[in-house]
């Protein structure tokens, strides 16, 4: 891991222990270590704000964060409606972020070691339904180069599993379209991993790379209208707009890769063949995925109950 001193030597330096410039040598430090980009934007989100909430208590060095004002930013969040989720999501970046200030040697107490996880409810996370990706696809006419790449990109996130940062990241020559075969080289942690895209998919993604001009294997899989690579808030930005043209609220780009887990689960895949199919080195997060309606559990126990069945 590079030093701190090594990162304030190639940064603009006026005030050595600022939490702007702390801040900057976490993000440098993340990209030095080749971090997924996901979790660097991830870090610089939900840090920024906190430092604008530290400076705006007249704090102006990390050594002089205290444990009251991370658990007064934490009240803060609630109280700006952020849901339980989001906070955790903001205590976790709060929480890296001076386990390496400590690490460093930046700092020589880490207050949050003090700060308490915000407990965050057991919920089902929502997938993307059937009826809202046929309303997407509706509004995606093929006759045009947007229109097909627009739908190649729905059924492709749907029927993938991979995460909108892994789906941006694929090249022309990532995807095998005679097997199906994803090669996903960005996956989270820098793992590589295959995947597959069935054959109506690899004919949608098919039809829109016959649109396109100069479609080599390096160049990217998913383009914008002037050839350059689509990012995440591209991405997103496709999704936002189809969804208004469709009349629907915007499904969050997750909630295909929800609905890749639920779906595969309840069309009988195994969960250690969908572990694998999703880049998950264990099973607790995949878990959240399936958390299955009262239908599906109803459906199993009319097929297995054991009274219905014995006597």
């Amino acid at each position: 891991m590079a030093s701190l001193n090594d990162t304030l030597r190639i940064l603009p330096v006026r005030d050595s222990s600022s939490l702007s410039l702390d801040l900057q040598a976490l993000l440098l430090d993340a990209q030095a270590r080749n971090l997924a980009p996901g979790s660097v934007r991830f870090y610089r989100q939900k840090l920024r704000p906190l430092v604008a909430f530290l400076e705006g208590c007249g704090v102006r060095h990390t050594e002089d964060v205290q444990v009251g004002h991370l658990r007064q930013w934490l009240v803060r969040l609630q109280m700006a409606n952020h849901t339980p989720g989001g906070v955790h999501a903001f205590y976790r970046s709060a929480k890296a972020w001076f386990s390496w200030l400590t690490a460093e040697e930046v700092i020589s107490a880490n207050p949050m070691a003090r700060v308490r996880s915000p407990r965050v409810p057991e919920e089902q996370l929502e997938p993307v339904t059937v009826d809202e990706v046929r309303a997407l696809l509706a509004v995606c006419d093929p006759r045009y180069p947007t229109g097909a790449r627009d739908r190649a990109i729905l059924l492709c996130l749907w029927d993938t599993g991979c995460r909108a940062s892994e789906l941006v990241a694929l090249d022309v020559g990532d995807v095998d379209l005679a097997t199906g075969a994803v090669v996903v080289r960005c996956g989270k942690g820098g793992k590589l991993r295959v995947t597959f895209l069935g054959v109506r998919a690899r004919r949608e993604l098919l039809r829109y790379l016959r649109t396109r001009e100069g479609a080599e294997p390096t160049a990217p899989l998913f383009a914008t209208v002037d050839g350059g690579r689509l990012k995440y808030t591209g991405l997103r930005d496709v999704i936002r707009r189809r969804a208004q043209a469709a009349g629907i609220a915007a499904p969050c780009l997750h909630a295909f890769r929800r609905a890749f887990a639920l779906d595969s689960l309840r069309n009988g895949a195994d969960i250690i063949s969908l572990q694998r199919l999703m880049g998950y080195s264990g099973l607790g997060v995949l878990q959240r995925y399936l958390g299955q309606t009262q239908d599906d559990l109803q459906r199993v126990h009319e097929q297995t109950g054991p009274v219905d069945r014995l006597l």
